[in-house]
């Protein structure tokens, strides 16, 4: 993975009376690129903004925060809004949320069709919830979402949980996904882990893009990494990274409100060669963009079984293991290269063309 030259992206005083600006999520729009950001103001009020941009790099981001109609009063009560995530499904927008009801962090659901108007839904949990990441397409009929139950503070644990849904309303068939990983066999993620980006689609596979953070001396560390999931049952892992994939190494990533931290929460993918363009928040302060490739990030993970027999005593095959004959199965996968173009040049060619389309065994993912 590489990071775009002229990183941050979006500077930390990028919108009006912002204190910073990170965690945020951005699609594919019209002839650009729409988002949803969070902003914390200068009085360290946390909510979530529009944006608009013609190139994904230029930014252009509301004054006013996110208002939201439609959603019973009760729920709709503004208390904290942050680390937003959007995924385009069926016919809008949706946009998920870490939403704070009586003082109290769960999962707000909402949509959109133009990033003008938003409607509000019921929120999807009860507290204490973070981290909610939906699947970008029905599976055997049913919604299903990413989350990580916690506490009402900086959660000093957490594993990736999985529930579906009929009706975007009542959640249930919850499904354990994977934990940390206790000793040094992946310490990155050894204290807990959370679903960072839409999955992308591929013929192997959900590809997801998650952090891993690992209690130091120093406070917390926030690493990135990739599993990939099973397409028709996702709560079963089938690779995951032992090694992270992107940590805190610039300064913008290692100095800022909350140092040394990189958290992805959108992750571009062009169908057609397999590029991934991630926007991920730096050092809770402003916001980053990197790119890798599919084949990349499929060399980078390790067999979940594999993984496993080498290190018994991280227990990873309770930690991320279903079925260990089923994560051996091999599918088809064949993505393109994607040059070394950097900067500018490569941003046109990640971010700029040929969106939408499911990747397959000949156009990569």
């Amino acid at each position: 993975m590489w990071r775009y030259d002229a990183n941050p992206v979006i500077g930390r005083f990028a919108a009006k009376n912002a204190n910073s600006i990170f965690n945020s999520a951005v699609v594919p729009f019209g002839d650009g690129f729409a988002g949803v950001f969070r902003c914390d103001s200068k009085s360290i009020s946390m909510d979530i903004f529009p944006g608009f941009s013609r190139d994904g790099i230029h930014w252009e981001i509301s004054e006013e925060p996110v208002r939201f109609e439609g959603a019973h009063p009760e729920v709709a009560k503004r208390d904290y809004r942050y680390d937003p995530r959007v995924c385009f499904l069926e016919d809008r927008y949706y946009i998920t949320w870490c939403n704070g009801y009586h003082g109290y962090p769960t999962i707000g659901v909402g949509y959109t069709f133009d990033f003008r108007t938003f409607y509000q839904l019921e929120n999807a949990f009860l507290p204490f919830n973070r981290n909610g990441v939906l699947f970008p397409r029905r599976i055997n009929g049913n919604y299903y979402m990413l989350s990580r139950p916690s506490d009402n503070g900086h959660t000093p644990f957490g594993d990736i949980f999985l529930s579906e849904s009929p009706d975007l309303k009542y959640w249930g068939c919850h499904r354990y996904v994977m934990g940390t990983v206790k000793g040094d066999a992946s310490a990155w993620q050894s204290t807990k882990i959370g679903a960072g980006s839409v999955p992308i689609e591929t013929d192997r596979g959900w590809l997801l893009i998650y952090h891993g953070v690992i209690q130091t001396c120093n406070g917390f560390v926030y690493r990135m990494g990739c599993a990939l999931l099973d397409l028709e049952e996702p709560w079963k892992v089938i690779k995951r990274s032992r090694n992270y994939i992107l940590g805190p190494h610039e300064l913008y990533e290692c100095v800022g409100d909350v140092p040394n931290v990189v958290f992805p929460c959108a992750a571009l993918a062009d169908a057609a060669t397999g590029r991934i363009a991630i926007y991920y928040g730096c050092a809770d302060t402003v916001t980053g963009l990197a790119f890798t490739t599919a084949d990349r990030l499929m060399e980078d993970m390790e067999d979940a079984g594999k993984m496993a027999a080498d290190h018994p005593e991280s227990a990873l095959w309770e930690l991320c293991g279903h079925s260990l004959d089923r994560m051996d199965a091999k599918m088809p996968f064949d993505a393109a290269s994607s040059g070394d173009c950097c900067g500018k040049r490569l941003v046109e060619h990640y971010i700029g063309h040929h969106w939408g389309g499911k990747p397959g065994a000949e156009s990569g993912r």
